[in-house]
């Protein structure tokens, strides 16, 4: 019976300490502790540095660099050699009527362009453009599609000319639609990829009848971050009596001067193979510099950018700016 009270007892001690506990008033949650978002933007900058002599200097260190941003010095916070990292091609062929005794070199060029650069990591995508603006390929690692879809360049100088596929709209009036190319590569293809990215256009660097301007197709390969690299093969017999009816040159030398790319002239299949090998080659010798601006405003204000090696008598390729982000 001992027993018996006993655990009544402590039966009753517990409905009572349950009871008192359910009328006393819910405790007050902890305050949360206040969290803090810091947005911090990063420009990266790919460059080339030459010495004196034209060559490529592959072998400098984050301490020989210095970034300057609309004139105020940057710390550098990052800094790797990008022979090793993802890069993603986009080339771009003239096939207008222009180019028609050039198509058969500027494939068999590019199909060994592409055999000799694309690593594992890497993958490319393949543009012509006259008239229209076509994707042959859209972005792949296989240099057998690629190889294929050079196959499918045809000379189209107005007339029932195919749409454009992928995601690139018909564009219908007549002329060669360089910026065009340049910016819906920039845009549509490139500005969704990662990673290092550049343009080849193969091109007399003539335009007719393209949508949007020079400056609007730089500005798509700024905010994309591609860099820009023209071949200029041109038919010059195709412009009179020693092609004094061309003027195709300075127009994608700007382009390619803004964006950190450069210009190369092919006058046959040899100069072409070599102009390629040198894209190559500069490509696998870049530097990669990313800085934290010291201007944070988003304004989507253009902010010019300047890279030295101060004395070393070295001179720095890379792209003239980039767009800040906009919006808050």
């Amino acid at each position: 019976m001992n027993l018996q009270r006993l655990l009544a007892s402590a039966l009753i001690v517990l409905l009572l300490t349950f009871h008192a506990l359910a009328q006393q008033p819910p405790r007050a949650p902890e305050p949360a502790e206040p969290t803090i978002k810091v947005e911090v933007s990063v420009v990266n900058v790919l460059c080339a540095v030459r010495d004196g002599k034209g060559r490529l200097v592959s072998n400098l260190e984050k301490s020989d660099f210095e970034v300057r941003e609309d004139g105020k010095p940057q710390p550098i916070l990052y800094f790797s050699r990008e022979t090793k990292l993802p890069l993603t091609l986009g080339l771009l062929v003239d096939s207008s009527i222009s180019q028609q005794r050039l198509i058969a070199e500027e494939r068999r060029a590019s199909a060994a362009f592409f055999e000799q650069m694309l690593g594992k990591q890497d993958a490319a995508f393949l543009i012509s453009f006259d008239i229209n603006v076509d994707l042959l390929q859209n972005v792949t690692g296989s240099v057998d599609f690629l190889r294929r879809g050079l196959e499918e360049i045809r000379v189209n100088s107005g007339g029932g000319a195919a749409s454009a596929t992928g995601p690139f709209p018909r564009v219908q009036t007549g002329g060669t639609h360089l910026y065009d190319a340049v910016y819906l590569a920039a845009d549509e293809v490139l500005r969704k990829e990662v990673g290092r990215k550049a343009l080849i256009l193969i091109t007399d660097g003539q335009d007719h009848g393209s949508k949007v301007t020079r400056a609007q197709a730089v500005e798509a390969a700024h905010k994309s971050d591609a860099i820009l690299y023209t071949i200029l093969f041109v038919d010059r017999g195709f412009y009179g009596y020693g092609g004094v009816g061309y003027t195709g040159e300075s127009a994608v030398r700007e382009m390619a001067v803004e964006t950190g790319g450069r210009v190369f002239n092919a006058r046959d299949d040899k100069e072409l193979n070599a102009a390629f090998e040198q894209i190559s080659s500069e490509l696998r010798s870049q530097y990669s510099l990313g800085y934290s601006p010291s201007n944070p405003a988003r304004d989507g204000a253009f902010r010019r950018i300047d890279v030295r090696v101060p004395g070393k008598g070295y001179r720095v390729q890379t792209r003239k700016g980039y767009y800040a982000p906009s919006g808050g």
